[in-house]
């Protein structure tokens, strides 16, 4: 999987952008808040629908400006996409795929299968549950659209029940009462699914990120990753329903998927509480490759990774491991400058130097 070009207009600080990618590794270099980060950005929204920075549409838009146009072209297994994003102010994202609109912006999720590492992600682990959850959420959404679907329809459900619980504070009656037993069921249905593609998806991770992880650490260490749902699927209906006094009293549902968590161990500890930074940063690390291989052998093609400045975060033994491990990836990088490690230890294909909004082609005489 390719990302051939993306064309940029209104886009963040982007007034006009076209850039033509390489098919191996890209850097994409300059001084903070110059617009590199942007550009990973148009290419996560273009994968799902959504911004990694959890930005709304108005935000995305440049300033002074009504709308924003993304363009990306793709190909995937020897077949070509374009992707077309269109976003303006008070209205709903118009995406086009090859230049038919499609209705409902899941439709996009699966085209392009995209993994983002930034320095967020190295606080994975010692963040709170809902990084952790969002990581199982976005990954499983791009590589199974059933997932996808029944998270949106549970994310609804949680969203109306919630609005019927504050409604029930205000004015309880018998039906209000009864419409909320038919959003138990919905919450059920919909969430022992998500409990069920959590279960396998963390099953999957779990063959691919011990080996990753030990050999990251000379085999001195073994990492387990374990899913701590809020609820079982077995005792799911009886625990709504034990919950609905609480419910009612805080206007919220405290049950289901929306409250999991994960928990990562090493050599049998909770590396969240007992483990040291650099610990917890080594298991970000194989979290983050064993993802990448996960993708690969679900879609049977490699995904697009994007490397938002995390080279620099990393010590020198976590970026060999981390360049090693990138093969025959198309992989875009973003920096602050064109560090010595980069280009004694990993062939560039191409570079990009970025300055207040404006993209250069490198030149060596430059």
């Amino acid at each position: 999987m390719v990302v051939e070009s993306i064309d940029l207009k209104n886009f963040r600080n982007y007034e006009i952008l076209n850039i033509n990618f390489d098919s191996n590794v890209n850097i994409i270099y300059g001084d903070n808040a110059q617009g590199k980060t942007n550009i990973l950005e148009s290419l996560y929204l273009c994968s799902t629908s959504k911004s990694h920075r959890g930005s709304k549409d108005k935000e995305i838009i440049k300033l002074g400006t009504s709308e924003a146009h993304i363009k990306v072209n793709v190909k995937k297994n020897g077949i070509n996409y374009r992707i077309d994003m269109h976003l303006k102010h008070g209205k709903s994202k118009g995406i086009a795929i090859n230049g038919i609109p499609i209705r409902k912006a899941v439709e996009l999720f699966g085209i392009i299968n995209i993994v983002l590492f930034s320095p967020e992600d190295l606080n994975i682990i010692k963040n709170g549950p809902s990084e952790r959850r969002r990581f199982m959420d976005m990954e499983l959404s791009q590589l199974d659209k059933i997932y996808l679907s029944n998270l949106v329809n549970y994310n609804k459900v949680v969203n109306q029940r919630n609005k019927l619980l504050k409604d029930i504070s205000f004015n309880p009656s018998k039906e209000s009462l009864e419409t909320l037993d038919i959003w138990d069921i919905q919450l059920v249905k919909f969430g022992k699914e998500i409990i069920k593609g959590r279960v396998r998806f963390i099953n999957q991770l779990n063959e691919i990120v011990a080996d990753i992880h030990s050999k990251l650490t000379g085999g001195k260490e073994k990492l387990e990753i374990k899913y701590i749902p809020n609820v079982s699927e077995d005792n799911f209906y009886e625990n709504v329903s034990e919950s609905r006094d609480r419910d009612l009293r805080y206007k919220v549902t405290n049950v289901g998927p929306h409250k999991d968590d994960l928990v990562f161990y090493i050599n049998g500890q909770d590396v969240r509480k007992f483990g040291s930074q650099g610990q917890q940063r080594t298991a970000a690390l194989s979290l983050k490759l064993s993802e990448i291989e996960l993708v690969k052998i679900i879609i049977k093609d490699t995904p697009i990774l994007l490397l938002d400045d995390v080279l620099s975060e990393l010590d020198s033994n976590r970026q060999n491991f981390l360049i090693n491990s990138i093969g025959d990836i198309q992989t875009i990088i973003t920096c602050t400058g064109l560090d010595e490690f980069i280009n004694s230890r990993i062939d560039v294909n191409k570079i990009f130097r970025v300055v207040n909004g404006q993209v250069f082609d490198y030149k060596e005489e430059d």
